[in-house]
This record gives C-alpha cells, sequence and structure tokens, in this order.
C-alpha cells in the first residue's frame, strides 16, 4: 500500500510539475521530457530520412526555392514573436526546410524545425499563400510542442517509473524510436497521427503564424476548400487522415481568421 501510494504521489508530482504552456492558444500541456532531448531525436531522425538512398530531396528547382522562402519567412516571423514576448529561451530551433520528391499529399515538421514538404502537396498549395497555410500549420504542431506531448504520454502509460527514468536520465535511444514512429523514419512514411485537438490547435496557430509573415490568413480557407473537394468520392488524402471532418475544420478556420488578422501585415 505504501508502494502504491508513493507511485501515486510521484504521479501527481509529474503531472504538477511538468506542464508547460503553448504560445498563443495558453493550453496547459503535460511534458516530462526535455526539448534538448526531443530536438536532438528528430535531427537525428531527419539526417536519417536525408541520407536514405530512398529519399530524393529536390534542390534548385523553383518548387525548392519557393519551400525555402516561404519557410524561412515563416521562421524568421516566428523567431521574432518568440523573442519579443519573452519565449526565446523555451526554443532552441534550427530551421531546415526540405522538399521531396514524392507522390503522398504530406507535409510535416518535427521538433527543433526539421521540415519537409512532400512534392504531391504542391497541385493543392499552388501558390505562396497555400504553401504558407501548410508549413504555418506543420510549424504549428512543433511550436505546440505536439511531439513531446505525445511522448510524454507515451512514457506516462508505459508506467510512473518509466515516465521518471526518461524524464530524470534522457534515454536519448528511446526518444529516436519514438520520433521515428510519430513520423515514420525507417519505413515508409506517413502522416503525423495527432488527435483531433492538436490538429485543431495547429490551424489555430498557423493562421496566425502566416499572418506574422505577411500571407493574409484568408487564404488559407481556399487551400483547405481545395484539400475538401479532392477528397470528395475518393480515398482520404493523408493530410486529412484521422483529422477534424473537412466541413468542422473549415468552419474553425473561418472563426480563428480574425484572431489571426491582429497579426497581419503586407
Amino acid at each position: 500500500m505504501r508502494r502504491f501510494n508513493f507511485l501515486g504521489a510521484m504521479a501527481i508530482a509529474i503531472v504538477l510539475f511538468s506542464c508547460s504552456t503553448v504560445p498563443l492558444t495558453g493550453r496547459k500541456q503535460l511534458n516530462v521530457v526535455s526539448d534538448a532531448e526531443v530536438n536532438q531525436s528528430a535531427a537525428t531522425s531527419y539526417s536519417q530520412l536525408l541520407s536514405d538512398p530512398k529519399t530524393k530531396v529536390i534542390k534548385g528547382t523553383s518548387d525548392a526555392q519557393r519551400v525555402q522562402r516561404v519557410g524561412n519567412q515563416l521562421a524568421t516571423a516566428i523567431q521574432n514573436y518568440l523573442q519579443q514576448n519573452g519565449y526565446a529561451n523555451q526554443y532552441n530551433f534550427n530551421w531546415q526546410f526540405n522538399l521531396i520528391q514524392s507522390s503522398e499529399v504530406n507535409a510535416w515538421c518535427m521538433p527543433g524545425g526539421k521540415v519537409a514538404v512532400y512534392s504531391g502537396i504542391l497541385p493543392y498549395t499552388q501558390d505562396d499563400a497555400g504553401l504558407a497555410t501548410v508549413l504555418g500549420h506543420e510549424i504549428g504542431h512543433a511550436i505546440a510542442r505536439h511531439s513531446a506531448e505525445r511522448i510524454s504520454q507515451q512514457q506516462v502509460a508505459q508506467g510512473v517509473g518509466s515516465a521518471i527514468g526518461v524524464a530524470a536520465n534522457g534515454s536519448n535511444s528511446a526518444t529516436v524510436g519514438i520520433i521515428n514512429q510519430l513520423y515514420g523514419v525507417g519505413g515508409q512514411l506517413v502522416l503525423l497521427k495527432y488527435s483531433r485537438d492538436q490538429e485543431s490547435e495547429a490551424d489555430r496557430l498557423g493562421l496566425t503564424f502566416m499572418a506574422m509573415a505577411g500571407y493574409d490568413p484568408n487564404n488559407a480557407l481556399a487551400f483547405w476548400k481545395r484539400m475538401a473537394a479532392s477528397n470528395q468520392g475518393g480515398g482520404t488524402p493523408e493530410l486529412l487522415s484521422t483529422h477534424p471532418a473537412d466541413a468542422t475544420r473549415i468552419a474553425a478556420i473561418q472563426r480563428n481568421i480574425p484572431e489571426a488578422m491582429k497579426y497581419y501585415h503586407k
């Protein structure tokens, strides 16, 4: 009984003292792993992906340059916001933006700013604003520490002792394994299967981030409507799988545009 009470007390302590706050949304979240550990693991996984002979990184084309340009504009705007609002010391991002040849309609941002855009999504983004919509959304996942949140949930689910061990000792190899599972590195590349709440939060953050970078958030509606139209009568595009229903997502984006417009300057 004493052992049970001790472990219960430790679990409560982890929850109470391992919370972080998501910028802009203000949501509290459980986080029992360090950013340094998660970022290092993500960098390792990203390097593995880019060096894989099966991965074709597109360089020098107009599309690749667009990914770099729009990505860097978003990164600069976000870093400025974090600096100006007291978050600079909480994030250590080494931004990288790469376009990968693939028919998958997909994009993602690993912790620490490691971004991949698959060429299959470009017919849907169409222009800089469409690409900023996608990148803003994916970067939103990283700024909200959704990967760390998922890892924390898994560690706590595996037992308090395991969670304490990872939090205290930094088992990097274990975190690399979870990162690889989340992003599909080392196997078939798949979209992160975030919960609907995390997806909605990333949508909300993405609108604000694209506004900060000088892209009108109203353009996000056109992109998501194109994605919704592609989902009619066929298979679900990967970017939408396990995500909010099309109508629900678009309605939420419409509600959040006024908030994002406060940060918009051409």
